[in-house]
């Protein structure tokens, strides 16, 4: 027991002594920074302060710009969802078109037994009137110059005339724009 006293008493001396070192050396450090800083003169100060003023204008002026651009492209992608929120829902309804659309161009032929009666007739101008009001459009392609852009060319064959070579003699599925956006390319035979 007789040692462990002594020696906790020799660390306790030890501590005491290392920490009455290190606090000279704390304060020569501390008085040393506040030397620096009196070693300023006023118009030193005033320069180093300028300056640190033009660096926080900088930054808050980047950061500024970077939420302005930030907002614009949120409201800028909120507008483009809007207008074409519905696209899921007419692209679906697409096949549907084009199977009304066959069923009256097959009443309309000459040697059809089948007519379209009047109500059927003004539904499927209600239902276009309905969709194009919605921003939906039916790509018109029939003579058109062939562009991969707004068709896909489905096949080639020889064209009828000169004139026709690189157009579309024939649309066989229409295609349809909602708003300014393609939703479906029309599918077209292409004059060679």
């Amino acid at each position: 027991m007789a040692k462990k006293k002594k020696q906790q008493e020799e660390t306790v001396e030890e501590n005491d002594t290392n920490t009455a070192t290190a606090e000279p050396q704390q304060e020569e450090k501390s008085a040393e920074k506040t030397e620096e800083k009196v070693e300023l003169t006023p118009e030193e100060e005033i320069v180093e302060l300028k300056q640190q003023v033009g660096d926080l204008k900088d930054k808050y002026l980047r950061v500024f710009a970077e939420f302005e651009n930030f907002r614009k492209r949120s409201v800028r992608e909120k507008l483009d969802m809007m207008k074409t929120a519905a696209q899921d829902t007419m692209s679906v309804m697409l096949p549907v078109l084009d199977d009304f659309d066959r069923a009256k161009k097959s009443a309309d032929s000459p040697d059809s037994e089948e007519k379209f009666s009047e109500g059927i007739e003004l539904l499927y101008h209600k239902i276009y009137n309905v969709l194009g009001s919605k921003g939906l459009s039916v790509m018109e392609s029939n003579g058109e110059t062939f562009d991969p852009e707004l068709h896909e060319a489905i096949t080639e064959i020889p064209a009828p005339t000169e004139e026709m070579k690189g157009k579309v003699i024939d649309t066989v599925e229409k295609g349809y724009k909602l708003k300014d956006k393609i939703i479906r390319h029309a599918k077209v035979v292409v004059g060679k």
